[in-house]
């Protein structure tokens, strides 16, 4: 048990990475601009490199995460309890539900990587909630409203910069492909976009092989067009949470501490679900390239 969720952490600290390394300079938002901006604020710009409020926020989200392992298992107990039954009971629960999707085979390999995937996306999900993320940093006051607004916010959920959800999905296509090739081989992998599927012969076998090449060309467009589809819908569905969020804050200035409370709650739920939803989707797109695997897991 202890060396499954000891690595969970190791992800963090590569997705922290890649949203650093993906991250351009951030076009500044117009003060004026009432609605949450698609690019998170610069806060500290070094030549082409910058560090977003978002960068930080999965800084942050990632160091709390891999002080909170460290601390649960640093002591591990044959009874456990506090954090480290907390871990443990995470870890377990989403190890054998992997488990009955993909197999005990493929989960033993992969799993270090989609249960760090889901825990660091739902945090970071969460994180995005706490009051004062989005709320706190540098503004400016309206003497016509007498309120102050906020134009540059200190923290921004991290999910809701397309920079983060690409690189998370930029690394599991990376590591689909080195999982595909080692499953399949170089020509298994090929034989598996364009070979042809089926027991045919004679002139039908030799039309099914023209059929299924050019269905291969096409496999590989969706094969390429897989992260593009993972990032935008986690981004878009925090986003939208994030953007309504702020709208029924500032839509009845007196009630913006009660109207926002149902969609608040609600937050919490997607944030569950979109944790989940990126997990098994990326679950479910390396099972289909190593099924046979996991068929022998089954067996």
């Amino acid at each position: 048990m202890r060396n499954r969720y000891l690595s969970l952490p190791i992800l963090t600290l590569v997705c922290a990475i890649a949203v650093a390394a993906s991250t351009f300079a951030a076009a500044p938002e117009k003060a004026e601009h009432e609605a949450l901006p698609l690019n998170p604020a610069p806060l500290v710009q070094i030549g082409k490199f910058g560090i977003t409020n978002s960068m930080l926020v999965t800084w942050i989200v990632a160091t709390g995460i891999i002080i909170l392992a460290q601390a649960a298992t640093r002591k591990i107990k044959p009874i456990p309890s506090g954090a480290q039954n907390f871990w443990e009971w995470l870890v377990e629960g989403l190890y054998n539900f992997l488990e009955g999707i993909i197999g005990r085979k493929l989960v033993q390999k992969t799993f270090w990587f989609f249960a760090t995937l889901f825990i660091f996306i739902l945090f970071v999900n969460w994180f995005g909630l706490i009051p004062g993320v989005g709320t706190i940093g540098w503004g400016h006051h309206d003497p016509t409203t007498g309120l102050f607004h906020i134009d540059r916010p200190l923290l921004r959920g991290g999910n809701a910069d397309l920079n983060m959800t690409t690189a998370m999905a930029a690394i599991f296509f990376l590591l689909w492909l080195i999982w595909a090739i080692q499953a399949n081989g170089i020509g298994g992998f090929l034989l598996h976009l364009f070979g042809p599927k089926g027991e045919t012969s004679g002139i039908l076998k030799l039309v099914m092989v023209v059929i299924f090449f050019l269905v291969g060309w096409l496999e590989i467009i969706s094969i390429l067009f897989r992260p593009v589809s993972l990032s935008f819908r986690l981004f878009g569905n925090i986003y939208a949470g994030e953007s309504t969020l702020e709208v029924m804050s500032k839509m009845v200035p007196f009630l913006s501490w009660l109207l926002p409370l149902p969609f608040y709650f609600l937050e919490i739920l997607v944030g569950v679900v979109q944790a989940l939803v990126f997990m098994l989707l990326t679950a479910v797109f390396t099972l289909l390239i190593a099924e046979h695997q996991s068929e022998t897991a089954h067996s």
